[in-house]
């Protein structure tokens, strides 16, 4: 079964989903309710088993990406229903979309050009099967390789970094939390040391995932913070350590040299850890979260990003852009504020989520439904 025929699976189970939507909206509240430390051991609120949360968890992405998916798809729909050979007018029009959908100029162009190699290589004359093409080339765009999740199973000390506002703090929760699910031994480290308000939150979430908090006071030095964490997580045996940083924005160069000092003092202090650098970018800001990891990337190595706040935003689109033209995996990504609605990045998911509701018919099928209907 090809791509594109997954794509009309998907879209009857979308419209499956908006049916059955409103009959199961008690039990999504149930499932979705977060695990803290006093009820996670009671068996009513045992984990889903892994093919129910990845259901579920398309469900709640389809969901998120349906603005996306309406202003992409309704574009895509008439450009290709409304063209019959593949000329300079199809292209263009092509091109307008994609870059109206947040995939940016650079990624656009392209997607176009690994198309029109395409076409010219299967020597294709017709619309209709640069839909499957199209589909294709935007997953193999942002493929994630088997190895980027290695270090969530050696000993690893992440970095958590990007602008205020972005979701940091709260996916480290979340992560922490999850990894502890897993049976991993967890610890975080307070590094924000600028915003009481961080820490708090910080410790917040450590209680209720359940896992140790290395804090100072607010005005600490943040490296300082991270050496004694480094130390903790060492005499404990813990295997991931979860460090949180200041909100630091691209142009503020002491704060950009307080991150490298971090990464100094885990490569002299841990050697034999792995030191995983994620970036939190907000998907809803589109173009302004791709010049936010475009700036980050000039000043520290990234490792990967985690693109949050996905749920109910028109720029779905930059996750795209974001991994074709900075080369940076997107491994994780948020469609809510509970525990499980922060999952490792799947683009074959995404790509169908995206895409569920393409109009996938040819154009003889569309006539025999409007005559159909017709008679009715």
């Amino acid at each position: 079964m090809g791509l594109f025929d997954k794509f009309k699976k998907n879209k009857e189970l979308v419209e499956q989903l908006t049916e059955a939507e409103s009959v199961e909206v008690s039990e999504q509240s149930v499932e979705s309710t977060e695990r803290t430390p006093e009820n996670e051991s009671e068996p009513e609120e045992a984990v889903e088993s892994k093919p129910e949360k990845e259901h579920g968890f398309f469900k709640r992405l389809v969901s998120g990406l349906t603005k996306t998916r309406n202003q992409l798809t309704e574009s895509l729909n008439q450009i290709f229903h409304g063209h019959s050979e593949l000329d300079d007018d199809f292209y263009d029009e092509l091109e307008e979309v994609l870059i109206m959908a947040d995939l940016g100029l650079e990624t656009t162009d392209k997607i176009i050009e690994d198309l029109k190699r395409r076409v010219k290589e299967y020597k294709i004359k017709e619309v209709e099967p640069c839909r499957e093409l199209l589909n294709n080339i935007i997953r193999d765009q942002m493929m994630v390789d088997d190895s980027a999740y290695d270090f969530e199973e050696q000993k690893t000390v992440m970095l958590i970094i990007g602008v205020n506002g972005v979701g940091k703090t709260t996916s480290i929760g979340k992560l922490a939390a999850q990894y502890k699910k897993r049976g991993k031994k967890v610890m975080m480290a307070a590094g924000d040391t600028f915003r009481a308000a961080a820490i708090d939150q910080l410790k917040t979430w450590a209680e209720r995932a359940g896992v140790d908090i290395i804090a100072q006071q607010e005005g600490s030095d943040p490296a300082a913070v991270v050496y004694d964490a480094v130390q903790a997580a060492k005499a404990r045996n813990v295997d991931i350590l979860l460090c949180d940083t200041a909100g630091r924005l691209h142009n503020k160069k002491n704060l950009m040299d307080e991150l490298a000092k971090m990464r100094r003092i885990i490569e002299k202090e841990y050697p034999e850890a792995h030191c995983e650098t994620l970036i939190v970018l907000d998907g809803s800001t589109g173009q302004n979260a791709l010049e936010q990891a475009r700036q980050f990337s000039e000043v520290t190595d990234l490792n990967g990003i985690i693109l949050t706040k996905l749920d109910g935003t028109a720029k779905g689109g930059i996750a795209i852009a974001i991994q074709a033209e900075l080369d940076v995996p997107v491994k994780y990504i948020g469609v809510g504020e509970k525990i499980d609605d922060l999952q490792r990045f799947d683009p074959t998911h995404y790509v169908e989520a995206l895409f569920a509701d393409l109009d996938v018919r040819s154009e003889v099928e569309m006539l025999i439904e409007e005559d159909e209907e017709s008679w009715q």
